[in-house]
């Protein structure tokens, strides 16, 4: 996922975590921070779909990620905004849970895949800065990120602006991480929890890495969803 924020450009991450095997292409370390730019985002479109937790074309690692979906967002129809969308993979599975989507991302061609793959859902998808959400006055049941907030130059306000798009009672709904193990980088649960506490009526953390379908592989970092649910309308 990626911001497409002028601030801090070297530290906007797609949805790759950061030990991911598409770093090398790169010749980078895995635990080095990805390149940033516009045309490393629109040349990773290609491939993108390759890695098991992004395309979810394994049958089993997409129904583990429908089985969280499913439990994280409403049990009802529900407007979902999806932040660094890439290609749509877990807007897909939104949509088909019933849900009406709107997915942002910073390449234009992730953007386009995300179009064809969830042609004929519910959901539009547009190109923007995830950290400031092109939604206009729209506003939704829950906002869902995954491998994004613990990269941008101020999560708090990022935050801040997210919980202003929900409908009083919505829910925030992160999937971030600290990955890798010699030297680890991204933002650890109980760091983002003190971070969304103010903003919450209630969280919780679900400790997502002893689920190796989620990922298509044993992992050994730190892999989480936090869940944050605003206060009701008094």
């Amino acid at each position: 996922m990626s911001t497409h924020t002028s601030a801090a450009p070297s530290r906007q991450p797609h949805d790759l975590a950061p030990d991911d095997p598409a770093r090398r292409s790169a010749g980078q370390e895995p635990t080095a921070l990805p390149v940033a730019d516009a045309a490393y985002w629109e040349a990773a479109a290609e491939t993108f779909d390759d890695e098991p937790d992004h395309g979810l074309r394994d049958p089993a690692v997409r129904a583990a990620w429908a089985t969280r979906l499913r439990t994280w967002l409403p049990a009802e129809p529900a407007e979902v905004l999806d932040l660094g969308c890439g290609t749509g993979s877990l807007a897909l599975l939104a949509a088909e849970q019933g849900h009406r989507v709107l997915g942002v991302d910073r390449s234009p061609r992730m953007i386009e895949r995300a179009r064809a793959k969830l042609a004929g859902w519910d959901a539009a998808f547009l190109v923007g800065d995830a950290a400031e959400p092109p939604a206009g006055e729209r506003r939704f049941d829950v906002v869902l990120v995954r491998h994004l907030l613990w990269a941008l130059p101020d999560p708090a306000a990022a935050l801040r602006r997210w919980a202003g798009l929900l409908v009083p009672g919505g829910r925030l709904v992160l999937v971030e991480g600290r990955w890798g193990e010699s030297d680890p980088i991204g933002i650890p649960a109980d760091e983002l929890a003190d971070l969304v506490g103010p903003l919450a009526a209630h969280t919780s953390v679900q400790d997502l890495a002893p689920d190796a379908l989620l990922w298509g592989k044993e992992v050994h970092d730190e892999r989480y969803a936090l869940l944050a649910d605003l206060p009701p309308r008094t």
